[in-house]
């Protein structure tokens, strides 16, 4: 699948004084910054001293063909230059619904910082070199079960998952390739949010949104 927003090297924001502006209002220096992505990264990394479990799960929402929304835990890997990717097998129901629609939305969510970060936007498949290496950090058995689980599809016993697994060592050996099934989705935002707890529920709010991949950003502090 061709990757969306080819043309989004270049971040552009508003001028210099909107952003003096914003981090004139900023609290304690948190929401400051040029580029949203720089902040993720930076408040991804706070976290990752003071969480307890997995400081990268996402709540990512997806619909269904019938405008069903759907919401599941998974693990951010990845936060690049313009854009936010995840692994998963692609005839998951979550992988199925992202290539019907392209579309893809997820809330990371810290208790220890009382801050979060959500976003909206396009999506793209990442199934190159880049999800091959990733693919052969994770241990032996997570990359033999990714050959063996029918993700999101009905399974009759957990022996009978049991038995594809053993059915993939023996038919992958121990130093399995990544399945055509299984890879990463990229996720380029058009809306991103940051959201920071605030006495008496004042709380501080953020929003970074563009119309499209080659447009300024435009940020608005919102109510909270």
């Amino acid at each position: 699948m061709e990757r969306v927003g080819e043309k989004r090297g270049r971040i552009k924001v508003r001028p210099r004084e909107a952003r003096k502006d914003r981090d004139a209002m900023d609290r304690d220096g948190i929401f400051a910054g040029d580029n949203p992505f720089q902040i993720a990264r930076a408040w991804l990394a706070e976290a990752e001293k003071s969480e307890p479990n997995d400081p990268n799960a996402i709540a990512l929402a997806t619909v269904d063909a019938h405008g069903m929304p759907n919401a599941r835990m998974v693990l951010l890997k990845e936060i690049e230059e313009s854009a936010f990717v995840f692994f998963t097998n692609y005839g998951s129901a979550k992988g199925q619904e992202i290539a019907a629609t392209g579309k893809a939305a997820f809330v990371l969510h810290w208790k220890s910082l009382r801050r979060q970060i959500r976003v909206r936007g396009l999506t793209s498949r990442e199934n190159g070199p880049q999800a091959d290496v990733y693919f052969a950090s994770r241990s032996l058995k997570s990359r033999l079960g990714a050959w063996a689980s029918q993700q999101s599809a009905p399974l009759a016993s957990r022996g009978v998952l049991v038995a594809e697994v053993a059915k993939a060592t023996a038919q992958h050996g121990l130093n399995p390739a990544r399945p055509p099934f299984w890879g990463g989705i990229r996720i380029t935002p058009l809306e991103i949010e940051f959201w920071a707890d605030g006495a008496f529920r004042l709380h501080d709010r953020f929003r970074w949104r563009r119309p499209d991949f080659g447009a300024s950003w435009q940020i608005d502090r919102l109510n909270p």
